[in-house]
């Protein structure tokens, strides 16, 4: 592959704790131009010549974005329905209804009006306040482009989430990244993986099916589609739900929590670890659900076994190896002080970034028939509980002598709002950038 024509957030998971996003509006396509020409300098590659950079910068456009800088039609009629459409258009196809439908999204989210997405990540919260500051003040010189929503994310040292769980445990390893495929690619016989193809990410490469998406569309060549989701989270009701379900006892409460997750907090899966918390190894994927067939230690409905069921729909890894998808997340907000259940007001939750080559078969059938619909594990219309919209009748069954229902389903995560975008190869990039 050629890594520095792809863009660095794609294939390089920056180990950078600030993350600061920028969405623009091109209302004069000669400005947008202008301004992508600007920022390709100093565009983050997939290269791996060099230290671990200080401050990253990477772009992506919304299929509003491209038909602003008056892209040729012809390049728009290789894109997927899925894109042109956009994430507020397909709501009602992946879950996002009631409380998370679009008509409630934070304003310039999913309404048409962002077109051009800036993502910086810096080492510390000064350096990507000061960068983002600057950022904005550059879009605000220009007069034919319009900041219409920015957002702050920052990572913790021990890598955990609002709800205090360990994120970005699981993530798909992918042929040419440096390190042998030891497991979470694709299962082979006798205990054995190999990494998935590039093209199941980065278009213009072979995927899984032995095909080149992209292949005779430049516009696409070593790009991909991101999937950016602002979810909120309701840490709080959390802790007070997990109390009803298990008493005072924190440790109860831990061992309810790793069930809904089918995780510990710590990172290691109920696989491996099916009474006591442990802590992440570099080996914590190494595991398969086809040692736990009926969900007797990892529940058939915990969240990280439907989000990624690895052999668990049978045929070792060949039902999921192409519904993959890779996450570049962070939280945002400061945390919930651990002595108290009482909500402080204060907006907390995570920033849900994804990468895949295809939206639909990706990230859009994963949060639709794995997480919002149980039918693919015999779980009837059980949901997610961790995901779903509040329900008095929703559960999850954790198998046992008695079974035992966690319920009702609570409003834990709120959907605030998103887009979907392409993510171009610096060459494409610098095509739409010179018209």
């Amino acid at each position: 592959m050629d890594r520095d024509d792809i863009q660095g957030n794609i294939l390089n998971g920056y180990t950078l704790e600030h993350a600061g996003y920028l969405f623009a509006r091109v209302k004069d396509a000669a400005a947008g131009r202008r301004w992508l020409r600007e920022l390709l300098p100093g565009l983050t590659t997939a290269s791996r010549d060099g230290d671990k950079p200080a401050s990253t910068l990477n772009v992506a456009l919304t299929c509003g974005g491209l038909r602003a800088l008056d892209i040729d039609g012809a390049a728009l009629d290789d894109l997927p329905l899925d894109f042109v459409e956009g994430m507020a258009a397909r709501a009602d196809e992946i879950g996002d209804i009631g409380p998370n439908a679009p008509e409630r999204w934070e304003s310039g989210l999913g309404s048409g009006a962002a077109h051009v997405l800036v993502t910086l990540y810096a080492g510390t919260a000064g350096e990507r306040d000061e960068r983002l500051g600057d950022l904005g003040r550059r879009v605000r010189t220009h007069p034919g482009l319009e900041v219409v929503f920015t957002q702050c994310a920052d990572g913790w040292t021990d890598a955990r989430e609002h709800f205090g769980f360990r994120d970005g445990s699981s993530q798909p390893v992918v042929e040419g990244n440096p390190g042998a495929a030891k497991s979470d690619g694709v299962q082979r016989r006798l205990g054995r993986w190999r990494p998935l193809r590039l093209g199941e990410f980065v278009l213009g490469h072979v995927d899984e099916d032995g095909v080149v998406a992209g292949a005779e569309a430049p516009l696409l060549h070593n790009g991909t589609f991101m999937v950016w989701r602002k979810l909120s989270q309701d840490v709080a009701l959390f802790r007070r739900w997990l109390a009803e379900l298990a008493g005072d006892d924190p440790v109860a409460q831990k061992a309810v929590a790793a069930k809904v997750l089918g995780r510990w907090p710590e990172g290691k899966s109920l696989i491996d670890s099916p009474d006591v918390p442990a802590a992440q190894t570099d080996r914590v994927n190494t595991f398969t659900y086809s040692r736990d067939p009926r969900g007797l230690i990892c529940p058939l409905g915990a969240h990280a076994r439907r989000a990624n069921p690895r052999d668990a729909l049978g045929w070792r890894t060949e039902r999921t190896k192409r519904h993959r998808i890779i996450r570049r997340g962070m939280p945002y907000g400061k945390r919930l002080s651990e002595a108290t259940c009482d909500d402080d007001g204060q907006p907390r939750g995570l920033i849900f970034v994804c990468l895949n080559a295809s939206i639909s078969r990706q990230f859009e059938l994963v949060q639709r028939h794995w997480l919002l619909d149980g039918d693919a594990f015999g779980l009837g219309t059980d949901k997610d509980l961790l995901l779903a919209p509040e329900d008095p009748l929703g559960k999850m069954t954790v198998p046992g002598r008695p079974p035992r229902f966690l319920a009702p389903q609570r409003q834990l995560v709120t959907m605030r709002g998103g887009e979907y975008l392409f993510v171009p190869g610096r060459t494409a990039l610098r095509q739409l950038a010179a018209g």
